[in-house]
């Protein structure tokens, strides 16, 4: 389903969801007015500078395994910006792209409905990548949260201009394969993860709804949850906003903020 200007190509997704929409919608809109990133920030992009779509999914996984089908979608529109801009993608946990520290992308995942282990989950999952970034940080710079901004697109790292379309096509043909024929994620998701993330073995810092903590991430474990040593603690992390920190000067902060968080 193809939009010209839209609230959210989620929200949008979400309500065809729960009118039956199959497995496999996607919605993609030139323009969002109101899209949604990680807690409650807007997605923001003008008009013509992102891929913006929604991906509507209908796993048959536990509740505890559905963090599996937005990192196979994260997966999946790395490898389609890798393949478009020919620079190497990595993942900022739990779902942002990035191109060293900048800031290409991300991907928001919201359960419509199902997960409660009487029927199967119904999944929306979002994904904006840049297509070019001049745009863009000139509209992240205008909002009133402040902050430094890192945000880049394939256009500037391609050094050419990349269509919408080209990368649409390689995203969901890389989605597709990630999936086996129950309509899944395949078993080797987490460490392919792992594997792209930039956050594994970082020193952060982590926001959380009740606090700030500082330390270095160790690893990602298999439900997806962030393991922080924290001076002499362990700690798990299910959710959280990452920042990621320099080693020198000690407590600098790396430019990280952009339109998804």
């Amino acid at each position: 389903m193809r939009l010209d200007v839209v609230d959210s190509t989620n929200r949008w997704a979400a309500d065809a969801a729960r009118k039956g929409a199959p497995a496999g919608l996607v919605v993609v809109a030139e323009q969002q007015t109101a899209g949604r990133g990680r807690l409650g920030r807007g997605w923001v992009a003008p008009r013509g500078a992102a891929l913006l779509c929604s991906i509507v999914l209908r796993p048959r996984l536990a509740a505890g395994d559905l963090h599996l089908v937005s990192t196979a979608v994260a997966l999946a529109a790395a490898d389609a910006a890798e393949g478009a801009s020919g620079a190497s993608i990595s993942l900022k946990w739990p779902n942002d792209l990035v191109v060293g520290d900048d800031k290409l992308g991300g991907v928001l995942a919201e359960v419509v409905a199902g997960a409660d282990g009487a029927d199967p989950a119904v999944l929306v999952v979002g994904v904006g990548l840049n297509l070019e970034a001049s745009g863009v940080r000139a509209l992240v710079a205008t909002e009133p949260a402040g902050g430094p901004v890192a945000v880049t697109g394939l256009a500037e790292i391609a050094g050419r201009a990349v269509a919408r379309d080209e990368v649409l096509t390689a995203l969901l043909g890389s989605l597709a394969r990630r999936f086996g024929p129950d309509g899944t994620p395949g078993a080797s998701t987490m460490d392919e993860y792992r594997g792209r993330c930039s956050t594994i073995g970082r020193r952060v810092r982590v926001d959380t709804a009740r606090d700030s903590l500082t330390g270095s991430v160790v690893a990602i474990d298999d439900a997806g949850r962030l393991i922080l040593e924290a001076g002499p603690s362990r700690l798990v992390l299910e959710a959280g906003d990452v920042v990621h920190l320099r080693s020198d000067p000690p407590g600098g902060e790396e430019g990280d903020r952009g339109p998804w968080g």
